[in-house]
C-alpha cells in the first residue's frame, strides 16, 4: 500500500492533490493499522523546518539531492521549506522535478550522461547546468546541448581525507591539471563555466570544505578563466547513535571562510547539494517482529529493503519498541535483527538494544531513515516497503 492509497484526499504542496493518512504519533499508527508490513512514518513539518534552517545558513543556493529520497511527499516537504533548486542525476529525476514544480530548477549533476538524456533535458526541460569531468564528456555535452547558453561545471577530484563515510572522489572527478584544461576548453567554446566537488557523504570534518575551496582557487588561477558558478556539493552530516558530528554552523563557517579567501566576483553563483542533512531525521520506519529465536528477531524489513545502507557503512539508528497491550520490560538486551527474505545475508550488522521481553507481534520503530532507505529498496523475494503515513510526534532521536 502506498501513500496515494492510504487516506483521505487533501491538498498539500505545490504538486497538487496528495492522498495522505495522517496520525498524531506513531503509536496511533500502530493502533489504527496494526500493520504486518513496514510503514514509513514521515514527519513533513520536521523536513520543512530543516530545509528552512539550511537555506537560512548557506551562503548561496541550496539544491536538494533528489537521489537521497525522491518520494513525492518528501519533495513536497522540502519544497514547502523553500527549496526551489534540485540536484538531479538522470532524465527521470529531472522530469519528476520539472513536471511537478513549474517554478523549480533542476541541474544535471551526473558527470556521465547518455546523449539522449542531454538532448532531451536541454530541449524539453530547459536544463542549462551540466557537470563534466572528462574531455569526451565535455564534447558530448557541446554536441548535444549547444554552447553559449549552457554552464559547464567541471567536477574536480578532492583529497581522500578519511573523514567521510563514502569517498565520492574515487569514481568521479578530474585531477587539477585536467580540471583547468576543461575550464579553458569550455570557455573557448563560449560556455559559461563553473567548478564542482563532493567531499563525500556524512563528512565529519568541516575543514575539508575549506581545503577543497583552496584547491578550486588554485585551479581557477591555473586555468586563467573567470568562473560563473561554484558547487561545494553535499556531505553535510546527519545524527546517528554512533556518529558524533559537528554542528551545521561549523560547516558554514568553513565554507564562508573558504569563499572569502577565494575573492570571487559577487556575480558567481554558489551552490550546495545537501541530501542526508535535509531528510534523514524526517522519516522513521515501523517494522514488526514476526518471530523470536533467543537473541535473534525476525522483522519484516531488511537489507534488501529500507536498511541496505547499514551494510555499507557504520551507521547506527535509534530504535524503540512499541507494544499495544501490556508493559515492556525496563531491562534491555542486545538483539540481532534479521530481514524478511530467505537470503541468509539478510541480517543487519551489529546488535540493537531493546526490552528483554520483546516478542512476536511487537513493533520496532527505527529512526533516522529519511535518507537512502526507500530510494534503495528492492523487490527481492516479493518484499517491498512502500507504505507512507504522516505523523507529528517527535522522532525517537529527539527522545534519546
Amino acid at each position: 500500500m502506498s501513500l496515494s492509497e492510504a487516506g483521505e484526499n487533501t491538498q498539500d504542496g505545490a504538486s497538487g492533490a496528495r492522498r495522505k493518512r495522517r496520525f498524531d504519533d506513531v503509536l496511533s499508527v500502530v493502533r489504527a493499522l496494526q500493520p504486518g508490513y513496514p510503514v514509513y512514518c514521515l514527519r513533513p513539518k520536521l523536513l520543512t523546518r530543516t530545509a528552512k534552517r539550511f537555506i537560512s545558513m548557506f551562503p548561496g543556493t541550496v539544491l536538494y539531492a533528489v537521489k537521497c529520497n525522491p518520494h513525492p511527499a518528501v519533495l513536497d516537504a522540502v519544497y514547502q521549506g523553500g527549496v526551489r533548486h534540485f540536484d538531479t542525476a538522470s532524465l527521470p529525476e529531472i522530469a519528476q522535478i520539472c513536471d511537478t514544480y513549474p517554478d523549480a530548477h533542476a541541474y544535471f549533476m551526473h558527470p556521465v550522461k547518455a546523449r539522449a538524456a542531454i538532448r532531451m533535458t536541454y530541449k524539453a526541460y530547459g536544463i542549462r547546468h551540466f557537470v563534466v569531468d572528462h574531455e569526451d564528456e565535455l564534447n558530448k555535452v557541446l554536441e548535444e546541448a549547444g554552447g553559449n547558453d549552457i554552464v559547464v561545471m567541471v567536477r574536480l577530484k578532492t583529497e581522500d581525507t578519511g573523514d567521510s563515510l563514502y569517498d565520492l572522489a574515487s569514481k568521479f572527478g578530474a585531477e587539477p591539471a585536467e580540471a583547468a584544461a576543461l575550464l579553458r576548453a569550455a570557455a573557448a567554446k563560449g560556455c559559461r563555466t563553473g567548478l564542482a566537488f563532493h567531499i563525500g557523504s556524512q563528512c565529519r570534518e568541516p575543514k575539508v570544505y575549506r581545503r577543497a575551496l583552496a584547491l578550486c582557487s588554485d585551479i581557477i588561477a591555473r586555468a586563467g578563466v573567470d568562473i560563473d558558478s561554484l558547487d561545494v556539493g553535499g556531505g553535510f552530516p546527519a545524527y546517528y547513535t554512533n556518529a558524533v558530528v559537528p554542528p551545521l554552523e561549523d560547516y558554514m563557517t568553513e565554507i564562508r571562510g573558504g569563499l572569502n579567501d577565494m575573492g570571487l566576483k559577487p556575480t558567481v553563483e554558489i551552490f550546495s547539494e545537501p541530501g542526508r542533512a535535509l531528510v534523514a531525521a524526517g522519516c522513521s520506519l515501523l517494522t514488526q517482529v514476526q518471530l523470536r529465536k533467543g537473541d535473534r528477531l525476525y522483522i519484516n524489513d531488511g537489507i534488501y529493503g529500507s536498511l541496505s545502507e547499514m551494510t555499507q557503512v557504520d551507521i547506527r539508528m535509534p530504535v524503540r519498541l512499541i507494544r499495544l497491550k501490556g508493559e515492556t520490560s525496563q531491562n534491555l538486551r542486545s538483539f540481532t535483527l534479521n530481514g524478511p527474505t530467505c537470503d541468509s545475508l539478510d541480517v543487519l550488522p551489529g546488535t540493537f538494544d531493546l526490552p528483554e521481553d520483546v516478542r512476536e507481534g511487537d513493533w520496532i520503530e527505527i529512526d533516522q531513515l529519511g535518507a537512502y532507505s526507500n530510494a534503495l529498496a528492492t523487490h527481492f523475494n516479493g518484499f517491498y516497503p512502500e507504505t507512507f503515513v504522516e505523523v507529528h510526534d517527535a522522532p525517537p532521536a529527539d527522545m534519546s
